[in-house]
């Protein structure tokens, strides 16, 4: 095993990792310092040898040019772990594509090369449930002839970071509630597509799916069950648990409205741990397997990240978008402030990720057997119900995204979708059948469109919002309701976007004049 370097000291030969500061959890027991000599791992991520190409261009690159002409370079690499291993660390995996290195080692060896504490801790996680885990708060610190190779330094501090974007409730107590084939006719899914050929990916960081769960659902839908495989990040496995109010409601929500409204394509499921490292590893994990779209339900305020590890995911979303993925991301259920109690607008990452596709809320009322919509408004049953949206206060507004209110950062969301649980998704968990709501049924519905679009035209769309934002005919337009800090109104807005889709119109708009 490698040994500690003594006569490395990180505060005479280290400089400040920038954007690697931390605040102390919330709630905070400390239960002391963390076993020094407890095996852990990290992830470092290197810089990139050369800018992406502006991914609005709508050119794609293959996995060998992303990895050769914008990954780490050989140069950077090599210092890098050489450094590394020089210092007592041991390299685990480098992957110069993703411009990632795992290091293994003892809390020990890591905090002391990091220049960091970890202490063992219990304290409240995004869902507010306590959590007992390694902690450190304030910055890295990296060695001097890494500043500026070395961008980000993910998982000495293993604390839940997302929650789970849904709300459920009993069947009998929802209002109005839809299959989702029945949303797939309201909202026009093109026909004659089904997803054949299409692979989808869903991330999860917790909770589980079983066969018989998806068997009896489908059946109950007259459809047979789709072709769902089950894939492993960092540890992490599809563990279906009995509490349908748990994480299994996500699991399931997402993998039966993918697999409803685009039967034939493949489900990927990525379950990873529920830390900043886990979720970028299922990111790139996902990514490797080249599918059509990436759907993401899990999300937390874009202030509750720290900067490195948004940055890390948000180039994590651009390769994925380089190489024609396009990523649907639910931008939160906790109205305009995201669930934080100071009063002020936020927004959730990663829907925030100007190389995400954020997706919104509606209420919706309409006729399954026509699909006509009689009226869809903002979602907003209150402050803990109620769509996300608004502007990023981290990224700046994408070329893209010319839109009237003008927003002072990147808006939030870019599409919508029904998400009111009171006029929710009839899905079923862990033998339940249940009602089930929130911008994270938003996410998988517009994977699932993605998945039929690209079926439909014989391509990827990677980064789509350039040629949403063009193609407003393919829009039920949101004109009515809040959520909270902010209104809807004609056009896009930062409550539902650009509005809820009409695949078939949508479909003509993105083939016109091609």
């Amino acid at each position: 095993m490698p040994t500690q370097n003594a006569s490395y000291d990180p505060m005479t030969h280290g400089v400040p990792l920038e954007g690697s500061g931390r605040a102390p959890a919330p709630d905070l027991t400390t239960h002391g310092p963390a076993d020094p000599s407890h095996e852990i791992e990290v992830v470092v991520i290197l810089r990139r040898q050369a800018p992406l190409p502006d991914p609005s261009s709508g050119a794609h690159l293959t996995a060998e040019e992303l990895s050769s002409n914008y990954g780490a370079s050989d140069a950077d690499m090599q210092l890098a772990t050489g450094t590394f291993e020089r210092l007592g660390a041991k390299v685990l995996e480098s992957d110069p594509g993703s411009r990632r290195i795992r290091l293994g080692g003892t809390v020990s060896q890591l905090s002391h090369i990091f220049g960091t504490e970890l202490d063992d801790v219990e304290s409240a996680g995004p869902d507010g449930e306590l959590t007992r885990h390694r902690h450190r708060s304030g910055e890295l610190r990296i060695p001097a002839e890494l500043d500026g190779i070395v961008v980000a330094v993910l998982g000495l501090d293993d604390r839940p970071q997302t929650r789970a974007h849904f709300r459920m409730m009993p069947h009998a107590a929802a209002n109005t509630s839809y299959s989702p084939p029945d949303l797939g006719k309201i909202y026009s899914f093109p026909a004659g597509t089904d997803g054949s050929g299409q692979t989808v990916a869903i991330i999860e960081l917790g909770g589980g799916f079983s066969k018989k769960d998806l068997k009896a659902y489908f059946a109950e839908l007259g459809m047979p069950a789709p072709t769902v495989k089950a894939i492993g990040v960092d540890g992490a496995a599809n563990h279906a648990g009995k509490d349908p109010q748990g994480a299994d409601g996500e699991v399931l929500l997402d993998i039966e409205v993918v697999g409803a409204l685009a039967p034939k394509a493949t489900i990927d499921v990525y379950f990873a741990p529920n830390t900043d490292a886990g979720f970028l590893d299922a990111i790139v994990a996902a990514t490797k397997a080249s599918p059509v779209a990436i759907s993401i339900s899990w999300g937390q305020s874009e202030d509750a990240w720290t900067a490195q590890a948004r940055n890390a995911m948000d180039q994590a979303f651009a390769d994925a978008a380089a190489l024609g993925i396009t990523t649907t991301a639910a931008a939160g259920d906790s109205g305009s402030g995201d669930g934080v109690n100071d009063g002020k607008a936020h927004v959730d990452f990663p829907a925030s990720s100007p190389h995400a596709l954020g997706c919104g809320g509606t209420r919706l009322e309409a006729d399954p057997a026509t699909g006509v919509i009689t009226a869809e408004t903002v979602w907003n049953d209150g402050p803990g119900s109620a769509t996300g949206g608004g502007y990023s206060d981290v990224f700046p507004v994408p070329s893209w995204q010319a839109v009237t209110p003008t927003p002072s950062g990147r808006g939030v969301p870019d599409v919508g979708g029904v998400a009111d649980p009171q006029t929710g998704y009839k899905v079923r968990v862990d033998g339940t059948d249940m009602v089930i709501g929130g911008t994270s049924a938003v996410a998988p519905l517009w994977a699932a469109l993605i998945a039929r679009l690209a079926q439909a035209t014989g391509k990827r769309f990677g980064l789509i919002q350039p040629a949403l934002y063009g193609a407003q005919a393919g829009f039920q337009d949101i004109t009515v309701g809040n959520n909270g800090s902010y209104s809807a109104g004609p056009g896009w807005d930062p409550c539902t976007g650009l509005g809820s889709p009409n695949g078939t119109a949508l479909l003509a708009q993105l083939t016109a004049g091609k």
